[in-house]
Parts: C-alpha cells; sequence; structure tokens
C-alpha cells in the first residue's frame, strides 16, 4: 500500500496548534487595499482558526 500524501497547498496554507486546532491566514489581503478600511486591514493580518464545520476536511487534506 503506498503512503498518504499531504495536500502542498494546504500544507502552506494550515498549521497545528497545540491544543489540536488548525491555525489559518485571512484572504483579501494580497492587493486592491485601497477601498479597504484600515481596521479592517488589521484585522485581516492576524490569523484565525479553522471552523469546526471545515476541521475534517483539512485534517483529511493534510494527512492527520
Amino acid at each position: 500500500m503506498p503512503k498518504m500524501k499531504t495536500k502542498a497547498g494546504a500544507k502552506k496554507r494550515f498549521k497545528l496548534t497545540g491544543s489540536g486546532k488548525i491555525k489559518r491566514k485571512h484572504a483579501f489581503k494580497s492587493h486592491i487595499l485601497t477601498k479597504k478600511g484600515t481596521k479592517q486591514k488589521r484585522n485581516l493580518t492576524k490569523s484565525g482558526v479553522v471552523h469546526v464545520a471545515d476541521m475534517n476536511n483539512v485534517k483529511l487534506q493534510l494527512g492527520i
């Protein structure tokens, strides 16, 4: 039986925390920032946690 492969895109985008949650970054922070407010841009900089409903899909992609 061959080994399980992780998805390379998921490997770059998600990170497992010590408590078992999955950390992620926010989208919409790369370009066209002139129409976004300062508060919105600041909040997009912070990292978030993957929602419980998406947790199983992300774990499958990471091979966890």
